[in-house]
């Protein structure tokens, strides 16, 4: 009998302490799964956070290369650009004896047996020349310029000027000038370039047309 009750007087201490350690395993477990879930919280959120940094990367890459394809598309595609003609810096008063001379072969070989208005016209042709960004700015450089004067091609640019075409060059130096600008002539009876004949004519000293 007092075996029984000191059973029964035992017993309830017993089932309070298993309950207690259930207790304890249960909140252990409670605390490792929520220590569990903060691990995969925060590796969830630093995953986010490596995502957001790669897609902005890509992004910001993609938004430059396209700029930059932009740039070379619109480069590649531009009209290039003109060059710009050379500015001239010559003046008639530079002219070296040399240069006078050629000029007086020119006029003789080209307008001999012309008009004398017709010899200074072709002398201001030469001085149109080497003013315009088109030609060569030099007298040498214009009357030596291919297929520019007859008078070179056969020769007769070699021939000793008379003082009549020396007095021509001098006039155009001054400031006359029988053409109104031209930088063309031609003699229409024995020009053979069907290009000369597109120039826009001003007018006709002699054998000459001259033109623009």
């Amino acid at each position: 009998m007092c075996q029984f009750f000191f059973f029964l007087h035992k017993a309830p201490s017993s089932h309070s302490h298993y309950f207690k350690k259930e207790q304890h395993v249960k909140a252990k477990e409670a605390n490792g799964m929520q220590r569990t879930r903060g691990s995969l919280f925060y590796i969830l959120l630093v995953m986010v956070a490596l995502t957001t940094v790669g897609v902005v990367y890509v992004l910001s890459s993609q938004e430059w290369k396209g700029q930059d394809a932009v740039a070379v598309s619109t480069q590649d595609w531009a009209a290039p650009a003109k060059k710009a003609k050379k500015t001239k810096t010559f003046h008639p008063s530079q002219l070296s004896a040399n240069d006078l001379k050629l000029m007086a072969n020119a006029v003789y070989g080209e307008a001999r047996g012309e008009p004398y208005i017709g010899q200074v016209a072709i002398a201001a042709v030469i001085l149109n020349r080497t003013k315009s960004p088109n030609f060569p700015e030099t007298p040498a450089g214009v009357i030596f310029e291919p297929r520019a004067f007859t008078a070179v091609a056969d020769g007769q640019i070699w021939l000793q000027p008379n003082e009549r075409a020396r007095k021509a060059v001098q006039d155009a130096l001054k400031g006359w000038d029988p053409t109104g600008g031209c930088t063309y002539y031609f003699n229409p009876a024995t020009a053979t370039s069907k290009w000369i004949w597109s120039r826009p004519q001003v007018k006709r000293i002699g054998k000459h047309i001259f033109c623009r």
